[in-house]
């Protein structure tokens, strides 16, 4: 029998994670079982136990590593200030982000499982949600960012229903329609001035 270290155990548990976390926002946690995010990590079933105890343990943790990975490739990436926030807001309501859930935000692609997800679930959300919103605020504010904290996770909170009702629509269009009146409401309601 071989025996791996644990740096191996560390990159299968990280394979599993962030695996599961593009299958969890393609196809949604419900319509995603244990052998599907097994096999797409090249995994057996059985590995499964050895790195969580339960899929709710793997849920929890996908969604905090997927915000971590939102926080570290498109918050921490932006520019300082305000035109940071700009750049955010843009990336977030572009087709390209529309045409890709799976690589995307997991709130556009799982709020409504995460609402009824098992509270550790719903914590690891929270804390994730936070140090993005956390990031937001602090370009939008920078002397005190916790006084726009509610307004920024309001604005979240429309920019994340906006890229859903995106996703849904038919009408080519119309998406990019929403997208872009998104875009404009967003930054007005951020106090930032859309460059004409």
């Amino acid at each position: 029998m071989v025996r791996y270290g644990k740096e191996h155990k560390q990159a299968t548990r990280q394979r599993i994670i962030e695996t599961a976390g593009r299958r969890f926002k393609r196809d949604g946690i419900d319509g995603s079982g244990i052998s599907t995010l097994m096999a797409d990590a090249g995994l057996t079933n059985g590995a499964f136990y050895a790195h969580f105890a339960s899929k709710d343990d793997l849920v929890a943790t996908a969604v905090a590593d997927q915000l971590r990975a939102q926080y570290a490739n498109v918050i921490e990436q932006a520019a300082p200030g305000i035109a940071g926030v700009e750049q955010i807001v843009r990336w977030y309501l572009s087709p390209q982000h529309r045409d890709s859930p799976d690589d995307g935000c997991p709130s556009a692609a799982l709020l409504d499982e995460i609402g009824r997800s098992a509270d550790a679930t719903k914590q690891a959300y929270t804390d994730g949600v936070l140090a993005v919103i956390d990031g937001i605020a602090a370009r939008l504010e920078p002397a005190d960012p916790r006084s726009v904290h509610r307004k920024t996770l309001s604005v979240y909170a429309m920019m994340a229903g906006t890229l859903q009702l995106s996703r849904a629509l038919a009408d080519r269009r119309l998406s990019d329609e929403l997208l872009d009146e998104g875009i404009r409401n967003a930054l007005t309601l951020l106090g930032i001035q859309e460059p004409r």
